[in-house]
């Protein structure tokens, strides 16, 4: 019977001791926070212009001007008003006004709650007809 004693004393006595382990999973979570490379996102980088004051000069080139509006209805100013265009017609709209005003710069006049994926349609479409400026204004 001493010898079943002795036994479940040693039971007791047999407890693993985590703190060395603690310690090398802490020295490796910060040696792994310290060694990681923080990725940057990629996205859009539109051109912005810098706010200006002043009004264009009168023998100014006018310009071409495309508005998203917020339920991403894209919008043709003319020299009859504004006009409705589908996403598919953009392009050779562009190219028609492009043709009567060849230095015309694109200017992309987006509202804040339209889809960035129309932007990205409109200023695609600009491109394609070899527009040499497409500039990203947002409205308010």
């Amino acid at each position: 019977m001493s010898r079943r004693k002795k036994s479940r004393a040693g039971d007791d006595t047999n407890d693993i001791d985590l703190t060395p382990m603690l310690d090398v999973v802490f020295i490796m979570l910060i040696f792994f926070i310290v060694t990681a490379s923080f990725v940057k996102e990629i996205g859009i980088n539109p051109n912005v212009p810098e706010p200006n004051n002043n009004p264009p000069p009168p023998d100014a080139e006018p310009n071409i001007l495309v508005r998203i509006s917020a339920d991403n209805q894209i919008w043709l100013m003319e020299k009859e008003g504004e006009r409705r265009v589908d996403t598919r017609a953009v392009r050779s709209n562009i190219e028609r006004l492009r043709a009567e005003l060849p230095k015309a710069a694109v200017i992309i006049q987006a509202d804040v709650a339209a889809h960035t994926g129309t932007y990205v349609a409109v200023a695609d479409a600009a491109r394609e007809a070899k527009a040499p400026t497409v500039v990203l204004v947002p409205s308010k």
